[in-house]
């Protein structure tokens, strides 16, 4: 019966939140990669998944007397996960940061970078440093 107001070629509802799931999860591990290769660097892990009106951070880092807001994307290949980085993503990035260091007043004197973390499969993670400038 829930079928027949499913568009036609739409998959069962059941797939569709098996996919989620299942990036969900793809999307966790790649997270765990990303904070791994951080604190491999001596970086502490401030804050997963900071949730803000703008969006998430996926990660919030700190090494001395610098904080990190860490994008982390995962895709099939490297080149899609860099290519999926949208100005509009960038913006809502930015916007979340802010929003977050406007809660975390403490952290507001400490130099600031936006990173990126690129995760596919058969590859290791690629951290790119300051990725991109706030607007």
């Amino acid at each position: 019966m829930a079928d027949e107001a499913r568009p036609e070629g739409a998959p069962p509802e059941g797939a569709q939140k098996q996919r989620r799931r299942a990036a969900f999860t793809r999307g966790m591990a790649a997270e765990a990669a990303a904070a791994a290769l951080f604190e491999a660097e001596g970086f502490v892990i401030l804050e997963r998944r900071a949730r803000t009106p703008r969006g998430e951070i996926d990660l919030v880092a700190r090494r001395d007397g610098l904080l990190v807001f860490i994008e982390v994307k995962a895709r099939a290949s490297l080149r899609f996960a860099a290519e999926s980085i949208l100005l509009r993503q960038r913006r809502r990035i930015v916007g979340a940061a802010e929003i977050y260091l406007s809660r975390h007043p403490e952290l507001a004197e400490l130099d600031m970078r936006l990173d990126v973390v690129l995760v596919a499969p058969g590859a290791p993670p690629l951290h790119l440093p300051g990725a991109f400038e706030a607007e």
